[in-house]
């Protein structure tokens, strides 16, 4: 008898568990599946492939294959990714990319957009190294890990990183802000790192920004169907400049992609259906 009443209430909350799942009303339930599907989906995959990248470790080209296979999570999270001037990331080229941060799920963009880069990795905290085996099969895959609170240590890392830009013309993808921005509205105000690391290479920096997360809120557990436009903006030339001209470098680099970000949020939020639920607050 006991057993048929587990069988009971277990097919009961599964039952309701799934209802809040699909449920077309935000919830708790819902905000939080998709997150965790997101972190176990990931960490499971990473842990079929990384000892696949013991065969070339660190080799950029292992980011490739693991991205072609992790962007398909953005089928199940229903999020639809459209980059625009992607051409002015194929060039083979050494160059910096910059990119505004608002979301863990920035990573799906960028696993969305790698093969059209090709030869790329990215810059990390080295917090994320620890978080296995992601961290693990990041760090297999060319992924540069940093701590930021050891400058000297910092500055040599991104040196290396450097010299792989320029001589194997690989793309290096960081996020200026230096952290997740979760206000909508804004950027917040750029780190020197990447703009350092493109005048010490003498290498173009590409901005691309993401539109506004507006289908995604912590504090109402909001997360729903949303569409992210990537765009990319003209290359910035560092050829000839010295650290003298980093403020005003990165002032224009900001001021461009935060003019960018404000065209787009207007386009994609006024495109959005008058009932839906947006929010201006990550």
């Amino acid at each position: 008898m006991w057993d048929k009443i587990v069988l009971f209430v277990t097919i009961c909350m599964v039952t309701l568990f799934v209802r809040k799942i699909i449920s077309a009303k935000p919830n708790k339930i819902q905000f939080y599946s998709y997150f965790a599907f997101f972190y176990v989906t990931s960490s499971l995959l990473a842990c079929v492939i990384w000892p696949y990248f013991l065969l070339s470790p660190k080799n950029v080209r292992n980011a490739k294959l693991s991205a072609n296979i992790l962007k398909h999570i953005t089928k199940v999270l229903d999020i639809k990714w459209e980059l625009r001037n992607g051409e002015i990331l194929t060039e083979d080229r050494g160059a910096v990319i910059v990119s505004n941060h608002q979301s863990a799920f920035d990573i799906l963009g960028l696993f969305n957009v790698w093969e059209v880069v090709g030869k790329m990795t990215a810059i990390a905290k080295k917090e994320i190294f620890y978080v296995w085996p992601f961290g693990l099969a990041a760090y297999l895959a060319g992924v540069v890990f940093i701590d930021r609170s050891n400058a000297k240590k910092s500055y040599d890392q991104l040196k290396i990183t450097s010299d792989v830009m320029v001589n194997q013309k690989v793309k290096i993808w960081l996020f200026p802000e230096g952290t997740r921005n979760k206000d909508y509205t804004k950027m917040l105000p750029f780190k020197k790192g990447a703009f350092t690391m493109a005048i010490s290479a003498q290498v173009p920096i590409i901005p691309v920004v993401f539109s506004p997360y507006y289908f995604i809120n912590r504090k109402k557990t909001l997360f729903q169907k949303g569409h992210i436009v990537m765009q990319c903006l003209q290359p910035v030339t560092t050829k000839g400049m010295t650290l003298d001209d980093l403020p005003r470098l990165m002032e224009e680099v900001r001021n461009s992609m935060e003019a960018t970000y404000d065209q787009l949020a207007i386009e994609v939020l006024g495109n959005l259906p008058k009932n839906y639920q947006h929010t201006t607050a990550g």
